[in-house]
């Protein structure tokens, strides 16, 4: 019986696994975008950061509704929302190709962070019931943590690739085919998902209101400047290749392709350091981890930020030939790029570090903190929207002091501010 279980969740699983990766594919097609939407609207690298804004901002309003949502009508119903509410989000995209909208796109973009959010809520604990929990569970989470980095990295080359040489008026309608292929995915996921019969994760119900729990934790210092660190955590891992996907192509003039598989390569490194820090995760405290990233992440930037941008180094990237055929070469980049590219490696253990440093000893309060740090994922908009605006006055190569201020909080918080002092309130 159990094995025919497993065999009647397989499809269920594939899906989840999909729809793990679609968090990354739908989140990170927003920052290329960017590039797409200075040239067709003329607008500026801030106001290009409008879509990634607006996708993150969705986080801010939607994260505690989708808690309310997912205890009401549970797992199923709110993934089966979450996919309806994705597939309009990227049609109403699609949209603003033809009516050459900038105010539709970000519309769209909007209503898609809605969705990403449910989905943020609704896969990890979905995946961890589908494989019958304990390690079984968590090597399904483990296998759909890695199939969004494969997404995330894919999502900037595809752009690239679409959009082609930076001579060309770029528009929207050039990237239909990854929105096409977003709609297909969450159409598939919707209709397996609606006549599957799948288990409901187990969740006890809060004994006190939601309100009253969530000010309980706010009561934690600990906890309270951990929420911090994921708003600017979430800021620096998707602010550092977002804008340098822009500078790339519009102050250094390199190709949107070859742009693109080059800030692909920033997820392809957050991937292999997920996959690092899975090996060593149960040897080295998240504090230690949290603390040598950050650290070698300011170090990163600050180079980056101060190193001139005529040093070049080669890279094997994806590119054209005079006849328009793709190809693997080597290509000729900022050794800035380089750098930022590195920050990847370190960005991909924080979300991990800095979540159980800050809920350590929260006890009842660790589901309304969860809650909390999902309305923070919103950082991710407001900081790189912060650097186009340093853009529009300092230039790119300075936009990065968002980055760098950020990552030095993050060591702050693996120094001093993880501390837990707040250990005489009850949490029983």
């Amino acid at each position: 019986m159990a094995q025919q279980n497993k065999q009647n969740f397989l499809l269920p699983i594939i899906i989840m696994v999909f729809l793990f990766g679609m968090i990354s594919f739908v989140t990170n097609l927003a920052a290329p975008m960017g590039k797409i939407l200075t040239t067709q609207f003329n607008v500026s690298p801030a106001m290009g950061l409008l879509g990634n804004l607006a996708n993150f901002i969705a986080y801010a309003v939607m994260g505690i509704p989708g808690g309310i949502m997912l205890e009401k009508f549970g797992f199923k119903k709110t993934a089966l929302t979450a996919i309806v509410i994705g597939l309009v989000g990227v049609f109403i995209q699609y949209l603003s190709g033809g009516q050459q909208s900038f105010m539709i796109y970000l519309i769209g973009a909007f209503v898609s962070g809605f969705s990403m959010c449910l989905l943020n809520m609704v896969v990890n604990p979905m995946l961890n019931t589908l494989g019958g929990g304990g390690n079984k569970g968590n090597q399904l989470i483990q296998i759909g943590g890695s199939f969004n980095s494969v997404m995330g990295t894919l999502t900037p080359m595809l752009v690239g690739v679409l959009v082609g040489e930076i001579t060309k008026q770029t528009s929207i309608t050039d990237v239909y085919p990854v929105l096409f292929i977003a709609m297909g995915v969450f159409a598939f996921a919707f209709v397996v998902l609606f006549f599957s019969q799948l288990p409901e994760p187990h969740s006890e119900k809060a004994k006190e209101p939601l309100s009253t729990l969530m000010s309980g934790a706010l009561k934690f210092r600990h906890f309270v400047l951990g929420a911090v660190a994921i708003f600017v955590y979430v800021g620096v891992e998707v602010g550092t290749p977002g804008v340098l996907d822009m500078w790339l192509v519009k102050e250094i003039g390199i190709a949107p392709t070859i742009a693109g598989f080059v800030c692909g390569t920033y997820w392809f490194l957050m991937l292999v350091g997920r996959l690092v820090g899975a090996s060593i995760g149960s040897k080295v405290s998240s504090r230690i981890m949290l603390l040598v990233t950050s650290a070698v992440g300011l170090l990163l930037v600050g180079l980056a930020m101060v190193l001139p941008v005529s040093t070049q180094v080669s890279v094997p990237v994806l590119q054209t030939d005079a006849v328009g055929a793709l190809g693997f070469g080597l290509a000729e980049v900022p050794i800035n790029a380089l750098l930022l590219l590195l920050v990847g490696l370190c960005t991909s253990i924080m979300w991990g570090g800095i979540f159980n440093l800050a809920v350590e000893g929260l006890g009842k309060y660790l589901a309304a903190a969860s809650g909390i740090f999902m309305v923070l994922v919103c950082g991710g908009g407001i900081l790189p929207w912060v650097q186009g605006l340093i853009v529009d006055i300092a230039g790119y190569q300075f936009s990065y002091i968002v980055i760098f201020l950020a990552l030095a909080y993050l060591l702050y918080y693996a120094l001093i501010g993880s501390k837990n002092v707040n250990k005489d309130i009850p949490v029983e």
